[in-house]
């Protein structure tokens, strides 16, 4: 899945005023900017890559795809007329001339504001759309091709007007007022075009030709830098949220631990939001918007409240939305921190009691340490302190969750190792010169030697991914979930004249030798994932670095666990078949997993309102079928199913099937294996070459 090349944290306030648009004109600055950045990736970056007719080629794809991804504004003319400078974007750029570009993006901006203003023109006027029509609208934007000419665009948008306010009405609109929310929703893109000038013409431009180098490479013009540098010391307040712009939609990436949106517990990733509003104003529809300006209408003061309409993740349809009240509050580091439980299992007459040390991030306060407070948090103090307490609970071992962790310091990847693991290297990190350094060591002997488990899933990414990898090539835990996010690679901030360029500049390995990159970390007993790979994870991004590998270091291995796993995965097996949570899971996954595939849809209104039923009965069902195997009395509807769950979440006792299986996998793992709490004896060094 194609996204635009970079997210933004949810801590961004802007106004639109409509005017005519004119055709923008880049100046001498943009031009150096232009040439400096492409010096810069050609030093620095860890690709080297010629810029070259190939170079170039790609570049015009990559535009053209970058501006309108689905297809719907160009023409196939429009493309055609352009091809004449394929060959010639490279030597161009390295003069600084941005004349191709800008007449791209000049004619860009023009069919889309001829479009929004045919559409504005057909939704005031009297033009009634039939929806008692058998016809269909296919949204598969990998299949789309570009359109021959006018005619088969107007088609096309008469369809889409179609199933945009069918969208609107299966979710509770009236037709009066979804017409007019839709003829709103085109001014208002309009209004957006009209504030458009040179600066973001040459920050789109650049960024697509960054993003042939890799997806985290990325150029922040002046104005986008200050908003970059406020989401990154989270001094204004917003929802806690990592966004990213997908065709005309908001979506959500990430969820921040600890933010207001992880509290309230409703957002997803993968949730796409469609409308913003402040305390009790009116919903602001934000489809077709800048990324920028949608964050800048979420952001707002501490404490006060904002209401979002979310189309849920999980429905392809959209004919369902939710509206989720938030309050904004600043990401605490404190309500990052690391967090213990225990949960007992009984089995036979033998009690086990798991120690579950939950890591939402890697963390430190970086200005307590530099005030040298003996009292400054970080994850591996945090959690060494939370290990103190649970020795002292007579835990029978240790998980560590880092489902959802999305990394953050690689010292305190590095830190929290070395709790577990004897002095070695835990990271090796090659430069783009390839110099490989290795000083990301543990130095002290094992804080815990006792049984342990790391439980990951896709969300798991960069420093959790070379916690994970150090402990798995270690030999020192099983890694047990789903397959990690595969982001294994570094990037730094390069001064700029104007503004500054993020780039990648080196890429960590294992000390098996192996890259996180790409890949992830595979764990040794996998769980199944509510999240499409083909979608979400560094293996979806266009033009990820490559996963490859390097000599292996030196490290010990405790314990070869290849000889158990074969009789774990069929304990795990056997025990699933028997979970309703379980087969619940399967079930909830299997049904997502359908409605994700739909790229049909019918505009007829009938049909389309039985699609929906029918979706809601099979919703119904699965979580009845559970139910049923617990015993439990059915649920009627699907809003009684929500105001269950609901009050679940409110509780805080949402069933987790897949930490209670990690936790009987460890059990399974005490029983079977000759290691201790008491003893771990360190079975042979290891050397690769």
């Amino acid at each position: 899945m194609k996204l635009l090349p970079f997210a933004i944290i949810l801590f961004f306030v802007a106004t639109t005023t409509y005017g005519k648009t004119e055709p923008l004109v880049f100046t001498k600055a943009h031009s150096k900017t232009a040439i400096e950045i492409i010096e810069t990736l050609s030093n620095r970056h860890y690709k080297k890559q010629t810029v070259d007719d190939n170079f170039s080629s790609r570049l015009l794809d990559g535009y053209f795809d970058a501006l309108d991804p689905v297809k719907v504004y160009f023409l196939k003319q429009d493309i055609t007329q352009f091809e004449s400078g394929r060959y010639s974007f490279d030597d161009a750029l390295e003069n600084g001339d941005l004349s191709q570009a800008f007449a791209i993006y000049n004619l860009f901006r023009d069919r889309i504001a001829d479009r929004l203003e045919n559409n504005i023109v057909v939704l005031e006027g009297d033009f009634s759309f039939d929806f008692s029509l058998e016809e269909t609208i296919n949204l598969d934007r990998d299949t789309r091709t570009w359109m021959a000419n006018t005619a088969e665009a107007d088609n096309y948008w008469r369809k889409r007007m179609k199933d945009s306010l069918l969208r609107l009405v299966l979710s509770g609109k009236e037709s009066d007022k979804a017409r007019e929310l839709l003829r709103k929703r085109y001014a208002n893109q309009l209004k957006q075009l009209a504030q458009q000038d040179a600066d973001d013409a040459i920050q789109g431009f650049i960024n697509v030709m960054a993003g042939l180098y890799d997806p985290h490479t990325s150029y922040l013009a002046p104005r986008t830098l200050e908003n970059f540098n406020i989401s990154m010391s989270l001094s204004l307040e917003g929802i806690g949220a990592v966004l990213q712009l997908e065709d005309e939609f908001t979506k959500i990436v990430r969820i921040v631990p600890g933010g207001p949106a992880d509290k309230q517990g409703v957002l997803a990733a993968e949730d796409k939001i469609i409308g913003v509003a402040q305390d009790d104003e009116a919903m602001v529809d934000v489809i077709g918007w800048r990324l920028d300006d949608v964050v800048a209408l979420i952001r707002g003061k501490k404490d006060s409240q904002v209401r979002l309409e979310i189309m849920p993740g999980t429905s392809e349809g959209g004919d369902k939305t939710t509206t989720v009240v938030i309050t904004r509050d600043k990401v605490k580091l404190e309500e990052q921190a690391a967090k213990s439980e225990i949960i007992e299992l009984q089995k036979d007459d033998k009690k086990f009691r798991a120690g579950v040390i939950t890591v939402p991030a890697f963390y430190m306060d970086f200005e307590a340490y530099r005030k040298r407070d003996p009292d400054f948090k970080s994850t591996s103090r945090d959690v060494m302190k939370l290990i103190i307490a649970l020795k002292k609970e007579g835990v029978d071992g240790i998980v560590l969750d880092l489902r959802n962790n999305g990394g953050g310091s690689l010292y305190e990847a590095t830190a929290l190792t070395d709790l577990f693991i004897h002095p070695g290297p835990v990271v090796q990190i090659r430069h783009a010169d390839q110099h490989v350094s290795r000083e990301q060591r543990a130095r002290q002997r094992p804080f815990y030697d006792g049984p342990l488990m790391v439980l990951i899933n896709r969300l798991s990414a960069s420093a959790s991914e070379i916690f994970a990898g150090a402990i798995q090539d270690y030999g020192r835990g099983l890694v047990v979930g789903t397959t990690s996010f595969g982001k294994g690679t570094v990037q730094v901030l390069a001064p700029l004249k104007q503004g500054r360029l993020k780039l990648t500049e080196s890429k960590f390995y294992r000390v098996s030798g192996q890259s996180t990159q790409h890949r992830g970390v595979i764990p040794d007993i996998s769980f199944p994932s509510y999240f499409n790979a083909d979608e979400v994870g560094e293996s979806s991004q266009d033009n990820a670095l490559p996963w490859d590998s390097i000599r292996a270091v030196k490290h010990r291995e405790y314990e070869d666990f290849s000889p158990l796993l074969l009789d774990l995965k069929t304990q795990h097996q056997q025990r699933i078949e028997s979970n309703p949570d379980w087969r619940f899971m399967l079930d909830e996954i299997a049904l997502i997993t359908e409605q994700r595939a739909l790229k049909e849809f019918t505009l007829n209104k009938n049909s389309r309102e039985l699609t929906k039923e029918e979706r809601e009965i099979k919703w119904l069902a699965i979580e009845n079928k559970r139910r049923e195997t617990r015993g439990e009395a059915p649920f009627e509807s699907t809003e009684a199913v929500e105001a269950f769950r609901k009050q679940q979440k409110e509780d805080e006792q949402t069933p987790d099937p897949i930490l209670r299986e990690t936790v009987n996998l460890l059990f399974d793992y005490t029983s079977a294996s000759a290691t201790s709490l008491e003893t771990r004896v360190v079975k042979k060094s290891l050397f690769e070459s």
